[in-house]
Parts: C-alpha cells; sequence; structure tokens
C-alpha cells in the first residue's frame, strides 16, 4: 500500500455539553495540527498516490471553513459536541467529497482509503479513517 502525507492547521473556538467535559464545557479555544494520509495499493499512470499540491490545496479550503471560527454558531454543529474525534469524521467526510467531485485530479478516483488525524496538541490526537469506494480512473 502507498500513501502521501500533507500536513495543515487551523485554529478554532467551541465548548462542549455533558459533565464529561468539567471546564471545556466553558467556551475555549483549540488550534488543529491536521495530517490527511491518503492511500493506494498501486502508483497512478505518472507513477503518483495522488497529487501533492492539489491534495494540500484541498485539505487547506476545507479547513479554512472553520478557521477561526467559534464551531458553537455553525448551525451544521447544532446540538453536537465537536470534540476533536468528531471533526476527523467531517474533515474526512469532506475531504472524500472533494476526492469525488474530482478536486484532487481526475487520477485520484483510484485513491482506496484515506484517514485524518488532528493533533490537539504535541501529546494527543485522535484520527478516523476509513475505505473510499472503489472506482477506475
Amino acid at each position: 500500500m502507498y500513501s502521501i502525507n500533507v500536513r495543515d492547521h487551523f485554529m478554532i473556538a467551541h465548548s462542549f455539553r455533558g459533565e464529561a467535559f468539567g471546564p471545556a464545557q466553558r467556551l475555549h479555544g483549540a488550534t488543529y495540527v491536521v495530517d490527511l494520509e491518503l492511500r493506494r495499493a498501486e502508483l497512478d499512470a505518472d507513477g503518483m498516490v495522488v497529487d501533492i499540491a492539489r491534495a494540500t490545496e484541498a485539505l487547506h479550503s476545507v479547513l479554512g471553513e472553520f478557521n477561526l471560527r467559534n464551531l458553537d454558531d455553525d448551525p451544521a454543529f447544532a446540538g453536537r459536541n465537536t470534540t476533536t474525534e468528531f471533526m476527523a469524521r467531517v474533515i474526512f467526510d469532506r475531504i472524500a467529497a472533494c476526492i469525488e467531485a474530482g478536486d484532487l485530479g481526475p487520477h485520484a478516483h483510484g485513491l482506496s482509503g484515506l484517514r485524518v488525524r488532528l493533533n490537539e496538541s504535541h501529546v494527543a490526537w485522535a484520527a478516523y479513517e476509513g475505505a473510499l469506494p472503489a472506482r477506475a480512473d
């Protein structure tokens, strides 16, 4: 299995509901370093997993939707705790949609899986990974 990884970051504010979160129930900020890993069994016709520049642009675009925003104000997240784990899945789904839309180029349809890892500090992170639908290039 071949893979590439691109990295970016974003900063948000949010709060959580529920006693399990203790002081994090109050509004607080987070800066996430995000690793996007894209995988495929065989290299494409150009000898790569996917165009790294396009992957970087797609990740930056997706993260730009959240950067410097209070996630509590986003209607898409109403009633949800925007935990690190939850946001990893949100980013995964949006990157998968970018792949399906062709934003990573025509050969990206040969990708077999991806993983999104949100590093919330130098010692703690959460990730979501999954397979992508099989499609011919």
